[in-house]
């Protein structure tokens, strides 16, 4: 009997640690349903709305992707931006070397999209799914003029210069490896029945960076998109642009071949935003406003040029060592204030780069809020009272939020809304995705009259798109400057 007794025991006990085990894992295998899909290879648009998240594969480029005056900017990444709304997730930038990473993160898993001007190939084809064509571009051959070519008569600059694909056999043609630019020089070879001799350039090149190669002279000949060539030759004038080499071509976007639904919707978007005006806006700014491209391309504020921001870097990174945070969020933070300039002014009557209100000027010891040390210096001041409010808050980036909303909104707003999501069963330390809720609650009048609230109403999507925006930009800051 005893024996009998201990067997039921020990099923018992059995049976408890199953249902617990069991209970236990169900809870991990909701939380971690998206990451297991991910690791099984079943990664398409239901798993990216589901973590709300689009990771966008580009490459660094005066056109793709770049920070000028403080603003990330490129045709991708507008286009990426609007592209995400559309599917109603956040943008996530993923910048890498060169095309050949481009393919190879995207098949690993370590992105959703390439988002790059990719001439569509029957190649890449077998590695990708493209989606339908942005925009059709031709490959040109992109030579220097001599010197003194303004002086020459027309028929001797001619005779100085390849004028058909035929008269650059024998010659070296400079490209990176594993391009279109590549894969066409090979073909142009069969094509003309001779050899064309291809000099392989560092991957981590941009098309820019090989083009003004050529420029200074280290090149003989390049090849590259038309659109970007001729754009670049408005710069540089020395530069011989009009031969092509191919006929036109496709240039998209991929996707993995197994992400049929997120390739369905980016040709469902393109097919919609292609009928708009603002499509044909974003191509015209970077591939033919060619003021834009001169101002843009002599600036010490554009990230292909120089590691800067803003010309108060210097000032910035001096008193954000007051703060012991990184100088590239509280630049991200000026730029959010004032787009880094001092004489603007808000209907509140703040005003400078830290857009301080007068009375809150006055007890940080700012005389001149328009001077921009006195105003960086008052902000950064500001920041480290608020930031000591939140002493309970451990983890330091939810702090970070919370200080930021406080600098927009009023201390006293934000504790408002840490109160209500207390009351609410939510993480009053937590900024994302609970006491930023809260914030954007307290502009209806069920909530700022609850009793837990002190301050009353606020227009809450100001702090809540302030904290969000300020935080994007930081990480666009992160991929271009160094700290």
């Amino acid at each position: 009997m005893k024996q009998k007794a201990s067997l039921n025991n020990s099923f018992k006990i059995f049976y408890l640690v199953f249902i617990l085990f069991f209970c236990c894992e169900k809870d991990s295998i909701t939380k971690n349903e998206v990451e297991v899909d991910q690791i099984d290879g079943q990664w398409d648009l239901e798993q990216i709305k589901a973590k709300g998240t689009l990771r966008a594969l580009v490459v660094y480029s005066g056109t793709t992707y770049y920070l000028y005056k403080g603003r990330p900017m490129g045709y991708e990444f507008e286009l990426l931006e609007r592209f995400s709304k559309y599917i109603n997730v956040t943008l996530e930038i993923i910048v890498v070397k060169n095309v050949t990473e481009l393919f190879e993160k995207l098949n690993n898993g370590e992105g959703d999209i390439i988002a790059h001007g990719l001439a569509i190939t029957q190649e890449r084809q077998t590695e990708v799914s493209f989606t339908d064509h942005l925009y059709l571009t031709k490959q040109v051959l992109v030579q220097k003029k001599p010197v003194n070519w303004r002086t020459m008569k027309w028929s001797k600059l001619n005779k100085a210069l390849v004028n058909d694909p035929v008269d650059l056999l024998g010659h070296t043609i400079s490209v990176r490896d594993k391009t279109s630019y590549k894969e066409r020089i090979d073909n142009l070879s069969g094509e003309l029945g001779g050899k064309i001799h291809v000099k392989i350039l560092p991957g981590e090149m941009t098309t820019d960076e090989i083009i003004e190669r050529v420029v200074e002279g280290d090149i003989k000949y390049t090849i590259a998109d038309q659109n970007i060539a001729s754009i670049m030759a408005t710069y540089y004038p020395i530069l011989d642009v009009k031969v092509p080499v191919s006929f036109s071509q496709r240039i998209a976007w991929a996707t993995r071949h197994d992400s049929q639904s997120l390739l369905k919707a980016t040709n469902n978007w393109l097919s919609q935003i292609k009928r708009k005006i603002d499509f044909n806006v974003i191509y015209n700014k970077y591939f033919k406003n060619k003021k834009y491209f001169r101002r843009r391309i002599r600036s010490n504020f554009y990230s292909i040029n120089k590691q800067q921001i803003s010309i108060y870097d210097e000032l910035i990174k001096k008193h954000s060592k007051h703060l012991n945070w990184d100088w590239r969020l509280i630049a991200s933070q000026v730029y959010q204030e004032s787009k880094f300039d001092p004489r603007v002014s808000s209907w509140a009557k703040a005003s400078g780069l830290m857009q301080l209100m007068p009375n809150t000027a006055i007890e940080l010891g700012v005389t001149n809020r328009a001077d921009p040390e006195q105003s960086i210096k008052g902000g950064t001041k500001y920041l480290k009272q608020l930031w000591k409010n939140f002493e309970q808050v451990n983890d330091s980036i939810q702090r970070l939020k919370f200080t930021m909303a406080s600098y927009n909104c009023g201390l006293g707003h934000v504790l408002d809304a840490r109160r209500l999501a207390e009351s609410e069963g939510l993480q009053k330390d937590v900024w994302d995705n609970n006491v930023e809720n809260m914030i954007l609650k307290l502009s209806k009048p069920e909530y700022y009259n609850h009793p837990v609230v002190k301050y009353g109403y606020v227009r809450g999507l100001e702090p809540y798109n302030y904290v969000k925006q300020i935080f994007e930009r930081y990480q666009h800051y992160q991929q271009f400057i160094e700290e």
